[in-house]
Formats: C-alpha cells, sequence, structure tokens
C-alpha cells in the first residue's frame, strides 16, 4: 500500500470546505470513537466468555448430562416400547403357532380341505363336460338362429331382390340420360359461354381497365407522391418546433444549471471524503500511536479535470533557451 504523500502548505481549500470538514470531525469525535470502542470491548468480553467460560462448561459438563439423559431415555423406551412386544411374540404367539396352530392346520388341510377340493373339482368337470357343454352349445344354436332371422335373412333379401334391381335399372337411365341429353346440353352451353366470352364479356373488361381502371391508378398514384411530399415538409417543421420548444432549452438547463450544480457537489463530496479520512486518521494515531497512513489516492480522472485525483501539478514546461 502506498502512502498518500501531500504537499506541506495550503491546499487552496475554500471557506466552504471548511464549514463541511469541521461538523464531520466533531461528529466523528463524538460519535464514531465511542461507538468503536464499546463494540471492540463488548467483541472481547464475549470471545473471552466464549473461551474459558461457556467452552469448559459445554465440553465438561453439558455434553455429559446430555448424554446420560439420552441413554435413560433410550432404556426406558425399550422397557415401554420393544422388550415387551418381544417377550410376548418369543414365549407366547411363536409356541403357540409352532406346537397348536401348525399342527391343526396342516390336519385339516390333509384331511378335510384337500379331499373335499378334489371332490368339487370332479363334479366341477363331469357337471361341465356332460351339462353345460351340451347346455350352452344348444342356447347358442338358437341365439344364432334368431339372430339370422330377425337381422341378417330380411337385409340380405332386400339387397338381393329389391336394392339390386332398383339400382341397375337407375344405373341405365342415367347412362341413357348422360348419352343422349346431357352431353348435347353441355356442348350447347359451352359454346353459348365461348361465343357469350369473346363477343361480349372479353370487349367489355379491356374497355373498363383500358378507359376507367388505368386513369384511376394513375391519379391513385400522383395524389399518394403528393401526400407523401406535403408529410415530408410537415415532419420536418415538427422537428424544427420540437428542437427550438424543447431540445434548445434542454441542453441551455444542462449546460448552464446542472453542470455547476454538479460540479459544487463534486466539490462537496470531495472535501467530506478527505474531512473523514483525516480524522480516521488522527483517530488511529490516537489509539495505536502509529504515524497516521492513508491509501493512495486511486489514480482515475475526475470530472471535469485533466488530473488524476492526488496527483499534483506538473510545472509549467520551459524550453531550455528560455531557461538559459
Amino acid at each position: 500500500m502506498e502512502l498518500d504523500k501531500r504537499p506541506a502548505g495550503d491546499d487552496g481549500e475554500g471557506c466552504l470546505v471548511g464549514i463541511v470538514r469541521v461538523p464531520v470531525k466533531i461528529v466523528a469525535l463524538i460519535v464514531v470513537l465511542p461507538v468503536r470502542v464499546v463494540w471492540d470491548l463488548l467483541v472481547a468480553c464475549g470471545r473471552a466468555a466464549r473461551r474459558h467460560v461457556l467452552g469448559p462448561f459445554c465440553a465438561y459438563v453439558l455434553q455429559p448430562v446430555l448424554r446420560g439423559i439420552v441413554r435413560v431415555l433410550t432404556v426406558l423406551l425399550e422397557l415401554v416400547f420393544v422388550w415387551p412386544w418381544i417377550g410376548l411374540w418369543r414365549y407366547l404367539l411363536q409356541p403357540l403357532y409352532a406346537y397348536l396352530l401348525a399342527p391343526v392346520g396342516r390336519g385339516l388341510y390333509a384331511y378335510l380341505l384337500r379331499p373335499l377340493g378334489e371332490a368339487l373339482a370332479w363334479a366341477g368337470r363331469g357337471g361341465m363336460r356332460y351339462l353345460l357343454a351340451p347346455l350352452a352349445k344348444g342356447v347358442a344354436w338358437l341365439l344364432r338362429a334368431l339372430a339370422m332371422t330377425l337381422f341378417v335373412w330380411p337385409w340380405v333379401g332386400l339387397w338381393r331382390y329389391v336394392l339390386v334391381p332398383i339400382g341397375r335399372g337407375l344405373a341405365w337411365a342415367g347412362a341413357v340420360s348422360y348419352r343422349y341429353v346431357l352431353t348435347p346440353v353441355g356442348q350447347a352451353l359451352a359454346w353459348t359461354g365461348a361465343l357469350f366470352y369473346r363477343y361480349l364479356l372479353r370487349p367489355l373488361g379491356l374497355g373498363v381497365y383500358r378507359y376507367l381502371l388505368a386513369p384511376l391508378g394513375q391519379a391513385l398514384v400522383w395524389a399518394w407522391h403528393v401526400a407523401g411530399r406535403i408529410v415530408r415538409v410537415v415532419w420536418r417543421g415538427v422537428r424544427l418546433v420540437g428542437w427550438v420548444l424543447v431540445g434548445l432549452p434542454a441542453a441551455q438547463v444542462y449546460r448552464y444549471v446542472l453542470t455547476p450544480v454538479g460540479h459544487v457537489v463534486r466539490d462537496v463530496w470531495r472535501t467530506v471524503r478527505n474531512t473523514v479520512r483525516e480524522v480516521r486518521a488522527e483517530v488511529r494515531k490516537a489509539l495505536f500511536g502509529s504515524p497516521a497512513r492513508e491509501p493512495a489516492r486511486s489514480r482515475a480522472r475526475t470530472l471535469g479535470s485533466t488530473t488524476a485525483v492526488g496527483e499534483t501539478p506538473s510545472a509549467p514546461e520551459i524550453s531550455w533557451r528560455k531557461r538559459g
């Protein structure tokens, strides 16, 4: 970190700098310094309490007590919710199942349920083969015959003996009418339409296009160009009026009002910043006894200036001839 080397003597600061710097120093000494000292004392006390009181108390008292409580609760929960059910299963339910329920179940299955199931299966197979299968075939045949009688054979007879002859007669009549009626009538209508288009519609369309639509289109194009020129002239006038009424006053306000105000705000901000740096350096020197050190100012250019911040203006250049 570079040290800020300021030239000794007057900085050329005006009364505005002094008026702003003195209150800032007073506020910093009255408010910032006590608050900083109290905060450092609180932080130091908190760290000491954590290191010498809370840490040993938690490690040697609180953690063993919590471990003992957790262990006691674990044993109590096992006594209440785990061991009774384990004992019930091991000494009552498992022997009851192994020596009573399992032999009884195996005997019932071997000597009652299995023979009964085999007898029911044999009876079902015999009933299915000699009773239900013939009955189902007879019912299916009756249903098929009934469905054919009601829904198939009437429609087949209607199609074969009514609709097919009528369709053949209509097709023959249509072919005869197309050949000897519709074809001559169509040819006559086509010849009449060709004559009507050739000697009436085409000359009428050409006359309407040549003597009405073409002159009207030319007039519309001319009117469009004239309207474009008029709109262009009106837009130029509106733009000139807008510049005179809005743009020029805004430029004048920015140049002669906002720019000076910005320069004043910049000077005040620079003064406040320098004052705060000086107060911080003096407080550090008073507390620690070390010489005040400030970080080097940035080399960025300031608003409306051609030199970098903190950079002393260089001496004017003088030629060797004038120096001699």
